[in-house]
């Protein structure tokens, strides 16, 4: 039988794996042409967290605060990603597809050109019951 997390773990546990991001200061969300755990490897842009990344979560839920576009994108084809501490260790890593895509982050377009602006405007991370 599967485990059933109550909200009150689920929103503890949310809220442990984003605090980490703000360890050592803003952490960062790297789009990445393909999966990397370090920071500067595959990297076709980087947008910074606000200082606390994350409020408190609910329903197992934790919402983003803002997120700092990257005004002069590397370029190149988002298809993962990695988020990074403020300190630069890697926390997590996900898929980036298009829109509708099914991908963990989906953008207006995963082909970003070499200087582009590149922002999110929601991004949040789940812990689910079961």
């Amino acid at each position: 039988m599967a485990i059933t997390l109550q909200d009150t773990a689920r929103n503890a546990a949310a809220d442990g794996i984003v605090d980490l991001i703000d360890v050592g200061g803003a952490g960062t969300i790297s789009l990445k042409s393909s999966a990397s755990l370090v920071a500067a490897t595959n990297e076709v842009a980087t947008l910074t967290f606000s200082a606390t990344a994350f409020g408190a979560a609910a329903a197992g839920v934790a919402t983003a605060a803002a997120i700092t576009s990257d005004t002069s994108a590397t370029g190149g084809t988002a298809n993962n990603y990695t988020v990074f501490s403020g300190a630069g260790t890697a926390l997590w890593q996900g898929t980036v597809t298009a829109t509708s895509g099914g991908g963990d982050i989906e953008l207006s377009s995963i082909s970003i050109g070499v200087g582009d602006t590149v922002s999110m405007s929601a991004f949040t991370l789940t812990v689910p019951a079961s």
